[in-house]
């Protein structure tokens, strides 16, 4: 009895240890949902309803009607909603927010939040312009918050697997060129509620049209693929091909990046005829063709043929941006270098839009280091 007695007692630490380990796994994530205008802002009212490993404390929402009329939708309490940022902050204390306002807000966001340590997940892209994308990365920096960018395309287990076939597994030699396309019929055509409307196709408060709403996928993938290298060349080409229902911003875009060694060609649209977000990466021997989310063509060399393949669901632990949060703040799980939601990407992101944007307004190539040489 007394030996039990001791190893009971000299293995108790150790399950008292697993234990306390656990309990960050446990404890739901505390996230405050900054803004509701953002079509997008639907993932995280249905995620917040299953799970239980995160918790939406509160959402600040100047517009009531909008917000109670979406909280009701899911089944949400109107008790949750305040009318700004800093009364839904100061009544809730989240552990970090997601923003679904304007784009124009998100610089506004991060003011208020990194200075109190609140870590922040903004849909895409990560700010309006590249001047406002400076100093939410400084001011990210400066207060060691995480500042991270969501994308659909992030989730899709085809780009997962077109990385790893290109990078790991070296199925089709370097990388020469890579194809995006990437939008929808419209917004308008496609039914976006009249808040996101109102914004979306506002040049100030969206910083464009087609080319800031979809060029920057493109962008992103493009950064994590090539592992952070920049392109050395922007050219970009945009359009108004339906002036009468968005005047104010160009509803096409094609940005090409040059590099050293590979194109990139981004062709971004509000005038597709069905929704797309695909991707056409060609190396050296063979290609990956990501149709969508899971289904792809993949050729190594030319002599075998094309085979066509789906692609398996990313793992739990990495199966959307909620989940990831958590991770990261409540696990300190630590992301790959240019990761697609990382600020060191984002940051490149930015920095091609913003010059794609200039190339398109000047009608000239632009040259990297003309821009971004002191940086």
């Amino acid at each position: 009895m007394k030996i039990s007695v001791c190893i009971l007692l000299l293995i108790l630490p150790v399950f008292v240890g697993k234990a306390q380990e656990s309990e960050p796994q446990k404890k739901p994530l505390k996230i405050g949902v900054v803004g509701m205008t953002h079509g997008h802002v639907h993932q995280i009212l249905r995620r917040g309803k299953t799970g239980g490993d995160i918790e939406i404390v509160g959402f600040a929402e100047p517009n009531r009607d909008l917000a109670e009329r979406l909280t009701k939708q899911y089944g949400y309490s109107s008790e949750l909603v305040y009318p700004s940022l800093e009364a839904m902050v100061q009544a809730t204390n989240p552990e970090a927010v997601s923003a679904f306002n304007s784009t124009y807000e998100h610089l506004e966001t991060v003011k208020y939040c990194a200075p109190k340590g609140i870590h922040i997940m903004v849909e895409k892209p990560l700010a309006v312009n590249w001047i406002h994308a400076k100093e939410m990365i400084s001011l990210a920096q400066k207060h060691q918050i995480e500042l991270l960018t969501n994308y659909e395309t992030s989730w899709y287990g085809s780009n997962a697997k077109a990385y790893a076939l290109v990078h790991t597994d070296q199925k089709i030699g370097p990388i020469k060129r890579v194809v995006f396309h990437t939008g929808h019929p419209g917004p308008i055509e496609i039914g976006c509620n009249v808040e996101f409307l109102d914004w979306l196709t506002d040049p100030v408060r969206n910083g464009g049209g087609a080319l800031t709403d979809f060029g920057c996928y493109g962008a992103n993938l493009t950064t994590w693929l090539m592992k952070g290298q920049v392109p050395e060349s922007i050219t970009c080409i945009t359009q108004q091909l339906k002036p009468n229902k968005y005047p104010n911003v160009d509803d096409d875009a094609t940005i090409i990046l040059n590099y050293p060694q590979a194109e990139v060609i981004i062709q971004a649209s509000w005038n597709w005829p069905h929704n797309v977000k695909d991707m056409e990466v060609y190396g050296s021997t063979g290609y990956v063709f990501c149709k969508d989310g899971t289904k792809m063509d993949v050729m190594e060399h030319e002599k075998e043929g094309p085979k066509t393949i789906e692609a398996d669901p990313l793992p739990a632990e990495a199966a959307g941006p909620f989940t990831l949060l958590k991770r990261i703040i409540h696990e300190n799980h630590t992301l790959a270098p240019f990761d697609v939601t990382t600020l060191e990407n984002n940051r490149i992101v930015m920095q091609i839009l913003d010059a794609a944007r200039q190339s398109a307004e000047q009608n000239r190539t632009i040259f990297w280091n003309e821009l971004y040489s002191s940086e």
